[in-house]
């Protein structure tokens, strides 16, 4: 039996599935379901999203809700134990960071040439090719989004393919380097496995539905619709 002191901070197992302790909630979960925070060399609080920056590490559930509780709580100073500035846009730019964290990963798989853009090529992507997920700018105008919505269901099986609205067209113009992209489709393949999963955590952290193991390891639920 693994002890809260033994898995608070840093310390605990350091298997595949480790647990580490929320100093908000105070509960014991997955490191996936955790955000990892160090002191930077300025003092400040800073998230280790890849859980890999050196010095003591605390652990937050990924949630806004559970961070807002930990810094009213004063808990990142009684973790450290020692003194910890917190910025005032600490829940900001942890929102920032994750958001960043997806687009990277949505350049990465456009890079592979896992990402194709445009009504008529995405249509033509959910007919001939294996689709994981189907992207709409967020401010896509309805009637586009209902026809490529349409081929989903006419081309794949049910929950087979994800469908996203959760990034705007200048997000996605900048990830994937192109101007004016509205609707893309996302082509299987492990960068994009990593881009879903990482966009789930955004949207975890949005609106603070950890969702089930399942769950974190498709990335999303299964034909989920995400949006803000």
């Amino acid at each position: 039996m693994i002890t809260a002191s033994e898995i608070e901070l840093d310390r605990g197992p350091r298997a595949k599935e480790a647990e580490r302790l929320c100093v908000a909630t105070r509960e014991v979960r997955p490191v996936s379901d955790l955000i990892r925070f160090v002191i930077g060399p300025n003092g400040e609080a800073v998230p280790d999203l890849k859980r890999k920056l050196p010095g003591r590490g605390v652990w937050v559930t990924a949630t806004r809700k559970a961070l807002e509780d930990a810094i009213k709580r004063k808990a990142f100073a009684r973790s450290f134990k020692r003194e910890a500035r917190l910025p005032a846009d600490l829940l900001e730019r942890t929102a920032q960071l994750l958001e960043q964290s997806a687009l990277d990963a949505l350049a990465i798989a456009a890079k592979a040439g896992s990402v194709t853009s445009g009504f008529a090529k995405v249509e033509n992507a959910l007919a001939h090719d294996h689709v994981l997920a189907l992207l709409h700018a967020a401010e896509a105008a309805p009637d586009g989004v209902r026809k490529l919505n349409a081929a989903v269901h006419r081309n794949s099986r049910p929950g087979s393919i994800q469908v996203v609205q959760a990034l705007t067209g200048a997000q996605l113009d900048l990830a994937l380097g192109r101007p004016n992209v509205i609707h893309a489709a996302l082509l299987a393949g492990p960068v994009s496995d990593t881009f879903l999963a990482r966009l789930r955590r955004l949207e975890r952290f949005r609106t603070g539905d950890l969702g089930t193991s399942e769950d974190k390891d498709a990335g999303l639920e299964p034909g989920a619709a995400v949006s803000h």
